[in-house]
């Protein structure tokens, strides 16, 4: 009996896959990023940190896009193979549609930053209903699609590495904040409703 080969992938199938998501993350966003400028900052918690977790998350999501179009990271490809192309495929779309439908739910309320906006209302239908930062979960899912369906050890889990640091650092001065703007109505939004993992955590 012989033993079944699977022969490696070519790249380029990655790099597909990873440029068209990058282009539809970029749509996602642009639309809410140009409304979020147009609406008055009522608090703010931007801090060095923050400008640092920030700087961070964009060097990590053009780092994939610099292994797609230079041979810089070349370094660190390795083979590509089709269960992790199919499952960092698959990761990678559920998560640019939650991350879509978190900001198609939060609308007016979403700031790239810990800030609250005038006319701020807290949102808890949709996604939101299910976890308290769906829209963090969905680029922690988009950063472990890249981690599976790239093969090289740098531009893989880079954003997923950053995703993490902004957990990690983020969801508990933004969730002071909210708490501190929203006061009882969102300290009974936590006690019903898990950060991350719906039922879980």
């Amino acid at each position: 009996m012989t033993a079944l080969r699977i022969d490696a992938m070519n790249p380029w199938l990655a790099k597909a896959v990873v440029l068209v998501a990058s282009i539809v993350m970029v749509l996602i966003r642009a639309p809410h990023g140009k409304r979020s400028r147009t609406l008055r900052v009522a608090k703010s918690r931007k801090g060095p940190l923050e400008i640092a977790l920030l700087a961070f998350a964009w060097i990590a999501f053009f780092v994939p896009i610099l292994w797609i179009v230079t041979p810089w990271l070349g370094f660190a490809d390795f083979p590509l193979y089709p269960v992790p192309l199919v499952i960092g495929t698959v990761v990678l779309a559920f998560g640019l549609w939650l991350f879509h439908r978190s900001h198609v739910d939060l609308g007016a309320n979403w700031s790239i930053t810990l800030e609250i906006r005038e006319s701020h209302h807290l949102v808890t239908e949709g996604v939101y209903r299910h976890v308290r930062h769906p829209m963090y979960l969905a680029l922690l899912l988009y950063g472990l699609g890249q981690a599976a369906l790239i093969p090289n050890w740098v531009a893989g889990p880079l954003y997923a590495v950053a995703m993490v640091l902004v957990f990690a650092f983020r969801l508990n001065p933004e969730e002071e904040l909210m708490t501190e703007h929203f006061k009882g109505e969102y300290e009974a939004y936590a006690a019903r409703t898990k950060r991350l993992i719906p039922g879980i955590w």
